[in-house]
């Protein structure tokens, strides 16, 4: 009996000493490895509450899978009622009471800039995966942004606006940090494919539907067509009501959303979803999954159960999915730090007892943010890692709204990672296509981008001055009235063209002048004007180059393309003296009458002896009389020796091939008249250093520059006048050996009746 008595106090005493052990142990490891994690959120809106959900659910799964770890995080929840303040006091009541080591949020980009300042003054990481300002970042190393920052999607939006060709967007945004912060990387983005920001409407978060209302039907008057909307859920779905409301979601119209609305795409109002019908938006493309549907599966349950009442979602949006891996990515970076040092008191004693806004310091902050910044993994939402403190760039899904559902219709891929050539043609879908899109209205055909306003103001159309040739473009000024009128074939044309369009243009001609009359620059400079926005159009004979087509849409080309050379030429008068000796050469002309003699004197050699009519007195006359008498076949006097009948032979041979060599030169000279002197190859020209010409103000200065030519050698004209002059005064006197122009210019310029019309040589160049 006793020994069992002894055994059942030994066993006792184990069991104890046993309990005693674990108590002790619990209780060191609650004070060593346990770390204090602030939430601020906003606990009324759906945003806060998806990620509270996310939050619990991630930190219950974690330590699911990681039982082994020595680390645990507690959380310490703060509504922050949607207020700058309210978020600014949970702050302060986390960082001095709860002596947090980290907080998570808060949930607003405006909420973050105040309270990152607080985080950085105590050495306590602010981690938001809802605050997505890229003007946050900057402030301070201990603000950690675990969403992707708004500016990575600038790209993905200018890439949709560059696949259609838009030269025009108007900015609609949200006058708060969120709205504003993005507008300077979406600008920079617009500039990079050469579209123009014509108006920016700013609309306050507590705007009016009145004030909406007026920004829509302003927008309306305009030109403009294309519409990127950067607002929070609230204001966008106000925005699109209205816009719906004034029948600017019809068809010619394009809405462009930022992934902020495309993530909440689901939790909108059907009215609002009902007034979207055909807006293209972006988001940041999430990997499936198998963990990311069963995750979903028991996030979807979960939220059921903590928001009763609540509308219940879809899904995991993406602030749930950051949530959920920004919760994973501080527990991991909590197991890397270990040990946790406590926080030391601040210095009150130099301080103004009242100052509200004196924190401690934080010794495990910094360990636990070099922990975070060097943690990585696969997320739900897809790769996470920290770069600088941001989470780093993903590609984007092209979203169209259809109905009731969000339908992608391309991927966009940061073009950096595709091709070390950002200026090229490519925009970075995969592919470089997108799928069919349903535009507002219902239709399927692109937008272009523009419609000329029910009630705008006119189109001011520039036409260049002192074109020279006002068979195309003439502006004259009447002296006594002042008025100006602007006639030729190009303007004929345009109003041909405005007058067939199926709505009415109202536009007025603008001379591309200076106060004095004359032109205001070159016609490069009048193409920079369209540009920037002094001129809606431009009309008048603007040669389409290269250049000037990265900046500004052609018509089609109406007229023969090309560059033409005319260049001074003389001609063989008909009229001279000596026309007849032309046919053959002077040095021909020598040698036959060097063979007329000697042909003679050899007749009278071999014939004299033997020959009576070659004796005499006469016979230096024979010498000339008888070859040239053969010319002929005239001569009476008889050949006796077979040496002089062989001297004959040749000399009638030699006289036939002479006479028939006349004859065909003599004829080609009456038929067609010679050129005397052209030169058909440009490289003469450079290499003689001859002067050359061209209109003043065209690209031609440019093309001549590259053939080769010096700028000195270079000399410009304005009329056709001019041109004639210098030409026939040529290099040698002031004036230029050829001319070049426009190959329309060049036929007009002939066709007048110059004298250079039968005179010149032509030469067409690409």
């Amino acid at each position: 009996m006793s020994n069992k008595i002894r055994k059942k106090k030994m066993h006792f005493l184990a069991v104890f000493s046993l309990l005693i052990s674990l108590f002790l142990s619990l209780c060191s490891a609650q004070r060593n490895t346990t770390f204090q994690v602030g939430v601020i959120l906003d606990a009324d809106s759906l945003v806060g509450r998806i990620g509270m959900t996310s939050l619990s659910l991630a930190l219950s799964d974690f330590y699911s899978y990681n039982l082994n770890y020595s680390t645990r995080l507690v959380l310490h929840s703060r509504d922050s009622r949607g207020l700058v303040t309210g978020a600014a006091a949970s702050a302060l009541n986390l960082l001095n009471d709860v002596q947090v080591d980290a907080i998570i949020g808060p949930q607003t980009s405006a909420q973050a800039n105040f309270v990152i300042g607080l985080g950085g003054a105590a050495h306590v990481p602010i981690i938001s995966f809802t605050a997505t300002s890229p003007s946050l970042r900057p402030q301070t190393p201990y603000f950690v942004q675990t969403a992707i920052n708004d500016a990575a999607q600038v790209d993905a939006v200018a890439a949709i606006v560059k696949y259609f060709r838009w030269h025009q967007v108007v900015f609609v945004y949200e006058d708060s940090d969120y709205g504003n912060g993005i507008i300077p990387y979406l600008s920079n983005a617009f500039q990079q494919v050469n579209a123009r920001v014509s108006y920016r409407s700013v609309v306050p978060a507590s705007a009016s539907d009145d004030f909406i209302l007026q920004e829509m039907y302003k927008m309306k008057t305009m030109q403009t067509r294309v519409f990127v909307v950067h607002a929070s859920r609230p204001v966008a779905s106000r925005i699109f009501l209205k816009a719906k409301e004034t029948e600017m979601m019809g068809e010619g119209y394009v809405w462009i959303v930022t992934s902020g609305l495309m993530d909440l795409f689901y939790s909108l109002d059907s009215k609002v979803v009902e007034s979207m019908q055909g807006v293209v938006g972006v988001k940041p493309l999430v990997p499936r999954s198998s963990r990311l549907v069963s995750t979903t599966i028991r996030w979807k349950k979960k939220f059921a159960d903590d928001n009763p009442g609540i509308t219940p979602q879809e899904g995991m949006n993406l602030y749930g999915l950051w949530a959920y891996d920004t919760l994973w990515a501080l527990a991991m970076a909590a197991e890397k730090t270990g040990f946790k040092e406590p926080t030391s008191s601040p210095n009150t004693t130099s301080l103004n007892s009242t100052d509200m806004f004196v924190t401690g310091t934080s010794q495990t902050g910094p360990k636990l943010l070099a922990a975070m910044l060097d943690t990585k993994f696969e997320g739900l939402a897809g790769n996470f890692n920290l770069d600088n403190g941001q989470l780093e760039e993903s590609s984007f899904q092209i979203l169209n709204v259809d109905e009731n559902l969000l339908k992608e219709v391309g991927i966009w891929k940061p073009l950096l990672q595709i091709s070390s050539q950002r200026n090229t043609n490519l925009t970075g879908f995969v592919g470089e296509k997108l799928e069919n899109i349903i535009w507002p209205g219902g239709s399927r055909n692109v937008p272009k981008g523009w419609e000329v306003p029910v009630s705008g103001k006119k189109l001011r159309v520039g036409v260049p001055v002192d074109v020279g040739f006002a068979e195309y473009v003439k502006v004259q000024r009447d002296p006594q009235t002042n008025a100006t009128t602007i006639t030729g074939y190009y303007i004929d044309l345009f109003d041909s063209v405005m007058a067939a369009l199926p709505y009415s243009v109202r536009y007025e001609y603008a001379p591309f002048e200076k106060s004095d009359g004359s032109i205001a620059g070159s016609y490069d400079d009048l193409t920079h004007q369209v540009f920037n926005g002094e001129y809606d159009a431009a009309v008048g004979d603007i040669t389409i180059t290269g250049t000037r087509s990265q900046y500004v849409d052609f018509t089609l080309q109406i007229e023969e393309g090309g560059v033409t050379r005319t260049q001074r030429i003389e001609y063989e008068n008909p009229n001279d003296l000596l026309f007849f000796f032309k046919p053959l050469k002077l040095d021909l002309w020598l040698t036959a009458l060097a063979m007329l003699i000697l042909t003679g004197v050899a007749l009278w050699i071999l014939e004299h002896r033997h020959n009576e009519d070659f004796r005499g007195s006469h016979h230096a006359g024979l010498i000339f009389y008888v070859p040239f008498t053969s010319l002929v076949f005239a001569y009476r006097e008889k050949i006796v020796t077979n040496l002089a009948r062989v001297v004959i032979v040749v000399w009638i041979f030699v006289v036939l091939i002479l006479n028939s060599t006349y004859t065909a030169s003599l004829s080609a000279r009456l038929t067609a008249i010679k050129l005397l002197k052209v030169d058909t190859d440009v490289k003469t020209l450079i290499r003689n250093g001859d002067y050359v010409g061209c209109r003043e103000g065209t690209y031609i200065i440019e093309f001549l520059k590259r053939l080769g030519f010096d700028e000195s050698k270079i000399r410009t004209y304005k009329l056709p006048e001019d041109f004639d002059i210098a030409l026939s005064k040529g290099s040698e006197n002031g004036g230029i050996t050829a001319f070049f122009a426009r190959t329309p210019y060049m036929e007009l310029f002939l066709t007048r009746g110059h004298r250079w019309s039968q005179t010149c040589h032509v030469q067409s160049s690409n």
